[in-house]
């Protein structure tokens, strides 16, 4: 590996699968990172997942470069470094693959010497490990990786290490040394009277154990991109004194050397370790990924990243757009005006000169000032006065959905680091905004077809009064199966109906029509109400014998005042009574439609007195987690005191009120029924 001039080097060993890499080997890298990559897939896209997969050598050049081709990659190691992957190849086959590491200051591109020194490297590993399986014993990795040590290649005379201490411990800051687990290995004097610690509390342990104070994630941060990125870094972090430390970490092989000096200046304190304040820290990013895995809509999106990376990009304003028709459209945005918004809304797109420098097109682009912008956009239009331009590309499954617009209210110059964090962060919102589209995509498609499954308008009967209410469930669930519909069957009857497919999909969606039509076919060729739920039961176990509906439907005769009732499992109606407590009906429900093709449904005959006011209702209405369901009818009843004078629209809202103000995980449906006929 030292031949190539890399500072850290990676082996792994494909699975008897061929579908998994496995870390056998590992020098010059974090243990904490070793165990994060211990474990690859061939179909993941990261370079030795490529190299392997496509058995050819992948090259990076640096972070931006690993930024453009693996931004997951990228987002979890945002450090500044070069990397090679080679697979490893023998007799025809590929065994494993070789990954190496070098600090971005070197050549662009690999030379010949470097090449011919990988391609020697993974021919010998390769017939090394051909040779193993022909023997039938197999190399097949530990489940935590080996971390080499570089130093035991080497032979110190007996002295050496006092030596070296001494040395340091003569100078006037202190100074400590990490292994590659983290470990603490060396504790000079000055440096333990700065850290007010023991060195023999200290050797052995990591330093965020060691020093409690220092267990943060930026610290952390900075010691594992020391050793990346074999650069220095540093930090600063208050003691629990009060004193501010300052951390300069130099990297070495193994781990690194760390010197400790009082803090001069408060520039750079524990918040903002290491980092440019014009850099997304990795702690912002992990916060970031995991909040946009709960985004719901394309402003949930929008919102995420304003909140957590807005303020670290010090941009002003930031907008999703899409296009539809050849056409401009705002999914979501931040910070701009409502004019800047109807200014962008509806506009043709823009198209770039794309011979122009910094046009680039599929990659990110950064425009640091208007001049620059107009020179690839002639034809576009400056909004809110902007300054400076970072534009996201969000490409998912090799097409374009859309692009992501961080704007700044000044002249703004981006650094290469800045480049690479953008466009990472770039391939993170576009993951969250694929999600977001797609689930709006799929509830909006789900609701038209509920919605035309459902009766747009009640029939007219006279002697019978109606009032319907549906809610969907909270945004952000599944679509339901809940259902309702009225049907005339003569001058003087009519008949309800209301319930609820099982499943909270399309299929449920389009089972409640193939339901609603079969009640409505039986009903109308004059079945009673235990034969309409009988012949359509039959019918459901033949169409969808994997789905059950839960229905009641009722049969009304207005001129004599009765009703006739029939449950398939469904929640049982009340009936509000004038002058009289309000009763829950027993409907002796039968078993769920769908189940049993042979089930025979009860029909319950009931008298509806002048101005009594029927609810049906679907298991939305009253279910509550941890509540028994026979408590919450009886708390349904008691709520239900219609007055004659009270139009069943204004009671059917008072029902449903309490269910519009909570986060609802079922829709509702609910049909209110009172009987106003004159007697004959």
């Amino acid at each position: 590996m030292f031949s190539t001039g890399a500072h850290f080097g990676i082996v792994y060993v494909l699975d008897a699968s061929r579908q998994l890499l496995q870390m056998e080997t590992a020098i010059g890298i974090p243990a904490t990172i070793a165990r994060t990559w211990a474990r690859v897939r061939t179909n993941d896209s990261v370079p030795v997942g490529v190299s392997v997969r496509e058995r050819r050598l992948v090259w990076l050049r640096d972070r931006m470069a690993l930024a453009r081709g693996f931004p997951a990659a990228a987002l979890s190691l945002p450090y500044h470094f070069a990397v090679a992957a080679s697979p490893i190849c023998s007799g025809g086959a590929v065994w494993g693959g070789l990954v190496l590491g070098w600090p971005t200051a070197g050549a662009s591109e690999l030379t010949r010497r470097q090449l011919d020194v990988i391609d020697d490297i993974c021919a010998r590993m390769g017939d090394l490990l051909r040779q193993a399986g022909e023997r039938g014993r197999p190399i097949t990795p530990k489940p935590l990786p080996r971390i080499l040590d570089p130093v035991h290649a080497h032979r110190p005379g007996p002295y050496a290490g006092l030596t070296a201490l001494t040395c340091l411990t003569s100078l006037p800051e202190g100074y400590c040394h990490l292994d590659g687990h983290g470990r603490v290995t060396l504790v000079t004097a000055p440096a333990a009277e700065l850290l007010a610690a023991k060195p023999s509390e200290m050797i052995g342990q990591r330093l965020c154990k060691a020093l409690p104070w220092l267990d943060d994630p930026l610290c952390e941060d900075r010691y594992r991109a020391a050793i990346v990125s074999h650069q220095p870094t540093r930090f600063t972090a208050r003691h629990p004194d009060g004193r501010q430390l300052s951390f300069q970490c130099y990297p070495s092989l193994p781990g690194v050397t760390i010197r400790i000096t009082p803090a001069t200046t408060p520039e750079a304190s524990v918040d903002d370790a290491g980092r440019h304040p014009q850099i997304i820290g990795l702690h912002d990013m992990l916060h970031l990924a995991t909040s946009l895995a709960r985004a719901m809509t394309a402003q949930d999106v929008v919102d995420l990243v304003a909140d957590h990376a807005m303020p670290a990009c010090d941009a002003q304003a930031m907008a999703i757009l899409t296009w539809q028709s050849g056409r401009i459209h705002v999914a979501a945005s931040r910070g701009y005006s409502r004019r800047g918004i109807e200014q962008f809304n509806g506009r043709p797109v823009v198209h770039p000169v794309r011979w122009t420098r910094g046009y680039d097109e599929g990659r990110a682009e950064f425009y640091a000032t208007w001049d620059d912008f107009r020179q690839t956009y002639p034809d576009a239009i400056r909004v809110d006065d902007m300054g400076a331009w970072a534009l996201l590309p969000l490409v998912a499954q090799g097409r374009s959905i859309g692009t992501c617009v961080l704007a700044y209210d000044r002249p703004h110059r981006f650094s290469d680091s800045e480049r690479a964090t953008l466009t990472a962060l770039g391939w993170l919102i576009t993951q969250a905004f694929e999600r977001a589209w797609l689930y709006d995509v799929k509830h909006q498609l789900a609701q038209a077809l509920q919605s035309s499954l459902l009766p747009h308008a009640l029939p007219q009967i006279p002697g019978l009064e109606v009032a319907a209410r549906y809610v969907p469930a909270t945004p952000g669930m599944d679509i339901g199966g809940d259902f309702y519909d009225l049907i005339r069957l003569s001058d003087t009857e009519a008949a309800a109906v209301i319930g609820d497919v099982q499943g909270h999909d399309m299929t449920a969606a389009a089972l409640m029509g193939q339901v609603r039509t079969a009640i409505r076919a039986h009903a109308t060729a004059g079945a009673d109400p235990g034969e309409v739920l009988a012949h359509t039961n039959r019918l459901l176990t033949e169409l969808a014998p994997d789905r059950f509906t839960s229905c009641l439907y009722v049969s009304f005769d207005l001129r004599r005042r009765a009703a006739g009732l029939a449950s398939a499992g469904h929640p049982p109606p009340v009936l509000g009574l004038l002058g009289a407590p309000t009763e829950v009906i027993d409907t002796s429900p039968g078993l769920l439609l769908g189940i049993d093709p042979d089930t025979e449904y009860v029909t319950t005959d009931l008298n509806v007195p002048p101005g009594a006011v029927m609810v049906l209702y679907t298991d939305g209405l009253i279910e509550q987690p941890g509540h028994d369901l026979g408590e919450s009818i009886a708390d349904l009843a008691a709520r239900f005191t219609p007055t004659p004078t009270q139009s069943l629209h204004d009671l059917a809202d008072s029902l449903i009120g309490p269910t519009t103000n909570a986060q609802r995980t079922d829709d509702t449906a609910v049909l209110l029924l009172r009987n106003t006929a004159t007697p004959p």
